[in-house]
């Protein structure tokens, strides 16, 4: 079905595109005296056809992203049509704009330059807008209605804690320090100037601003998630080394429409693995 576009969104991350040069390990290449590349070698023009393309990709491990790609793109397909999503034209059309919009193609010339530097044509650019915006409305279609439960019952899961924190080897040291903090002997800046051996983190007090709870060590998130701040917490030994630790503040959740977006893309991830993984490849490469 041909349409009538000014210009048509850019591959999604369906369908990725190699970029990696020829991943021979340094180790295996021939060892030739710097001296031999020293002069210029004048080529001929090169000719890169499908083939060449193709072959490129499997030289760059990249099969089995391809697959997953194409998989992930029929399994859309084949849900959105079963629960009768459709797509409208003034849809396709205003995701034409916007994509102009964000890559600054002001003119026909800026878009044409644009598909020919990817070899696509307006036909390829009608199938990748389709499918994007057919999985937008089919994450919507499932997930929707079902962001604010899932955040209700998961909201401790997106709290967040402002803290400083210098990790230490010693335990023993690690309860001087706090006891002398605790008792305004010294300041927390001047036990992470003293004991901080990265130079940005140093020169910052030991300042690890918000953290999320997911990226703290269970034993770890405990303590800080029971803190009434601002507090010293008492060293908490992990496999890292010791903790001490500055809660300066306890951020609560809110259902933005940022962490919105971030809930349903995770459900659609998590739901989308499972459907995958229930798929049959048939692979008929040669």
């Amino acid at each position: 079905m041909p349409l009538a576009y000014s210009l048509l969104p850019a591959p999604c991350s369906l369908f990725p595109i190699p970029h990696s040069l020829f991943p021979v390990p340094c180790s295996l290449l021939p060892k030739f005296p710097i001296k031999n590349y020293q002069k210029k070698i004048m080529l001929p023009a090169i000719t890169i056809t499908t083939e060449d393309i193709f072959n490129q990709v499997k030289l760059s491990y990249k099969i089995p992203d391809m697959i997953e790609g194409i998989v992930t793109r029929k399994v859309i397909a084949a849900t959105a049509e079963s629960a009768g999503i459709r797509v409208e034209i003034e849809d396709l059309q205003q995701a034409a704009d916007q994509f102009r919009l964000m890559n600054k193609l002001e003119n026909s010339e800026d878009t044409w330059a644009w598909l020919q530097n990817y070899s696509m044509s307006l036909d390829d650019f009608e199938e990748v807008v389709y499918t994007n915006l057919i999985a937008n409305k089919l994450v919507q279609h499932l997930f929707a209605d079902k962001v604010e439960p899932y955040f209700f019952e998961h909201q401790l899961d997106y709290a967040a804690a402002v803290i400083y924190e210098v990790v230490l080897d010693d335990k023993d040291l690690a309860m001087e320090l706090f006891y002398a903090l605790d008792e305004g002997e010294t300041s927390f800046y001047e036990i992470a100037h003293e004991y901080i051996q990265d130079t940005e983190l140093r020169r910052s007090g030991g300042y690890r601003g918000i953290v999320k709870r997911h990226e703290f060590k269970p034993e770890i998130s405990a303590a800080v998630f029971a803190a009434e701040p601002p507090q010293l917490l008492k060293p908490i030994v992990s496999s890292q080394g010791v903790h001490l630790i500055l809660v300066e503040e306890i951020v609560k959740s809110e259902l933005d429409g940022k962490l919105r977006a971030q809930i349903v893309s995770d459900l659609f991830t998590g739901w989308l693995k499972g459907q995958i993984g229930e798929v049959e490849v048939i692979k008929q490469i040669e």
